[in-house]
């Protein structure tokens, strides 16, 4: 801690004005990301989904169930479109079929416009924009918030200021947003209509309470807060060593979407294996499995990341990879330069009225 002799700035921004800049960004940048995010989320249920039928002890053929060691796969040029289970080779039956595999970022666009309709790459943009604005309101302003009271209250100073409000701001917002996110989410991993969508969060809330809307709320947690501490630490440290080189003492717009990038780049890659775990969770929502094979379910984080191991290694971790960071990357980018150069409006704004009243 050191001295308080930090004042605040004469042309600080209040929060309504924060709010407004952080909402246009929000618009902005939902818009932008939207179909990279119903990207990653695919390739993640896919791989869920793969997962789990290729590890399945035992599956059911009429009335018998015949043990895993007699079960066996085919694999046809890479493709799992089709699986066949096949007995003593002698008779094959086909179990399990999945509409379209993708093999990749391309791919999943690709075939998801194709079989689905350009617009379904959209798929949950009303609650992503539900979502966003107040999220990012609530995030922005409250980082901010924290930030200034930390440094110009408390008299705090140190790189630590940036992470300690991150991940507090963070911590809120999820938890106000959580049930968007579960919507957004169920919406993405696969084509469902409103009335679907309705159907399934009303049995999952009949079956486990009302708190089954905040399901994934942990792994969300643990992916956005350490995500978001790590964003603001590094974004604080990449721009003010651009400003430095660049001998300005207000990041611009090139030095706001250059910080946010890379900052955006570390923390999502850091964070990824939350991010698949809470996938997995929030698209089993309301769901049974439609092969009715019994599959023993993990409920803590750390639980279901080491059955993703166990299943698919490590790479089952790291399920979406490529789209997330193609999303974070400019989202941050977008975000946090469309939020400075409204900040920086309204401190214009709010000097210009200064001087006025300094006038009169």
């Amino acid at each position: 801690m050191g001295e308080r002799a930090v004042t605040r700035p004469v042309a600080a921004i209040s929060p309504v004005q924060q709010m407004l800049a952080s909402g246009s960004g929000a618009l902005i940048t939902s818009g932008f990301v939207t179909p990279l995010d119903v990207v990653k989320i695919r390739l993640q249920a896919q791989q869920t989904s793969l997962c789990q039928a290729l590890s399945c002890d035992s599956a059911t053929w009429g009335s018998v169930i015949r043990p895993s060691k007699w079960k066996s796969f085919l694999f046809c040029k890479r493709e799992v479109d089709n699986f066949f289970a096949c007995c003593n080779r002698t008779k094959c039956n086909k179990w399990h079929r999945t509409p379209t595999y993708y093999s990749g970022t391309v791919d999943a666009f690709v075939k998801i416009a194709r079989h689905e309709g350009l617009k379904s790459l959209w798929s949950g943009l009303e609650p992503t924009l539900v979502m966003a604005v107040p999220a990012t309101i609530i995030y922005f302003t409250c980082y901010d918030q924290l930030r200034d009271f930390m440094r110009y209250s408390l008299g705090f100073q140190g790189s630590h200021i940036p992470l300690v409000a991150g991940a507090l701001a963070r911590l809120g917002a999820v938890t106000v947003i959580s049930p968007l996110e579960l919507v957004r989410t169920k919406m993405q991993s696969r084509r469902l209509s409103y009335r679907e969508l309705q159907m399934c969060v009303r049995s999952a809330v009949a079956q486990n309470g009302l708190l089954s809307l905040w399901r994934g709320w942990g792994p969300t947690v643990l992916r956005d807060v350490p995500f978001s501490a790590l964003y603001w630490f590094n974004y604080e440290l990449i721009k003010a060593q651009l400003c430095e080189q660049s001998r300005t003492s207000q990041a611009n717009f090139p030095i706001s979407f250059t910080a946010g990038a890379l900052s955006g780049a570390v923390a999502a890659t850091v964070t990824l294996p939350f991010d698949v775990v809470k996938t997995q969770r929030q698209i089993q929502l309301g769901e049974t499995d439609p092969l009715q094979v019994p599959v023993k379910k993990t409920t803590s984080t750390w639980n279901i990341m080491k059955q993703i191991c166990a299943d698919c290694g490590y790479r089952g971790l790291f399920a979406g990879f490529l789209p997330r960071l193609i999303k974070v990357a400019p989202a941050c980018a977008v975000m946090i330069s469309t939020y400075e150069l409204g900040k920086n409006f309204f401190q214009e704004l709010n000097l210009h009225r200064n001087k006025e009243d300094c006038m009169l």
